[in-house]
């Protein structure tokens, strides 16, 4: 299966859905990050759940600037990478939500992308007479999206920019919004200009449920927690011992049953810290 998981590095991420993927044990996904993936895919590697990638970097910032079971894996051979950088990410969604084979591309003529990424063919532009890349589509079965909220009809409203979620929305075959809060479709009608996404195929309510990342509008990202995931992740990268990981697995995704057991487990006074305004 191909999933294709919202945000971009530190913000926006659907964290509650996140967890809950590693707790039911999926396994042998495809991944389409962000355009700039970040540390929730990190996460699924680390628990096993991936083995392949689709994203042009994954790190953590200053956090971290490579995130270290994503290195990990690849320096091992364990995952597949989908080399690619920006435009060809989009391109790839873009081909797929317009329902066509690829997208014709003028960037990375000359480089080695052809080369390291073997779906990435070279072909004769037949009007101009030049060469192009042709960059394949790539259709996730399912996008899920972190938004600020949405009605139930399935309109969503995100704050701020959307990041790439309205090309990975556009181009799956279905979407899942998580979102802070669901609104009434009067509030979504008295600003209709805000509504980024449409006709999604379910919604998801989870208060805090980007945390430990940014959540726009809401709360900004918990800088203590990612760096205690970094620092767990580390031990296994640099020591190759897993069992601090083991812990923090146990600790926020398989002990608590539910999102709202996984907010007691960060503590009320962090959660109010947080809050954006």
């Amino acid at each position: 299966m191909t999933i294709a998981i919202g945000g971009f590095i530190n913000s926006s991420h659907p964290m509650a859905i996140v967890r809950q993927i590693i707790k039911r044990g999926v396994k042998d996904l495809t991944v389409v990050g962000a355009a700039s993936g970040g540390l929730d895919l990190d996460l699924l590697i680390g628990a096993g759940c991936v083995k392949e990638l689709v994203t042009t970097y994954m790190g953590g910032e200053h956090y971290c600037p490579v995130a270290p079971f994503f290195r990990i894996a690849v320096q091992r051979g364990e995952l597949k990478i989908w080399e690619c950088d920006e435009g060809m990410f989009y391109c790839a969604l873009r081909a797929a939500a317009q329902r066509l084979p690829f997208t014709p591309w003028k960037a990375g003529i000359g480089t080695s992308f052809p080369e390291i990424n073997p779906d990435i063919k070279v072909f004769n532009d037949p009007i101009n007479n030049e060469p192009l890349l042709a960059i394949p589509a790539i259709k996730p079965d399912i996008a899920i999206i972190y938004a600020a909220h949405a009605d139930p009809y399935g309109n969503v409203q995100h704050i701020g920019t959307g990041f790439g979620d309205r090309a990975m929305w556009r181009a799956a075959d279905k979407t899942i919004v998580q979102v802070e809060k669901i609104i009434p479709n009067e509030e979504v009608r008295k600003n209709p200009l805000a509504t980024s996404l449409h006709g999604v195929d379910a919604i998801v309510r989870a208060p805090y449920g980007s945390h430990p990342f940014a959540g726009p509008g809401y709360y900004v990202e918990d800088g203590d927690h990612i760096r205690e995931y970094v620092g767990v992740a580390n031990t296994y990268a640099k020591k190759g011992d897993r069992g601090p990981f083991e812990a923090y697995l146990k600790k926020y995704v398989y002990q608590p049953e539910t999102h709202a057991d996984y907010l007691e487990a960060i503590g009320i006074k962090r959660l109010i810290s947080l809050y954006e305004y």
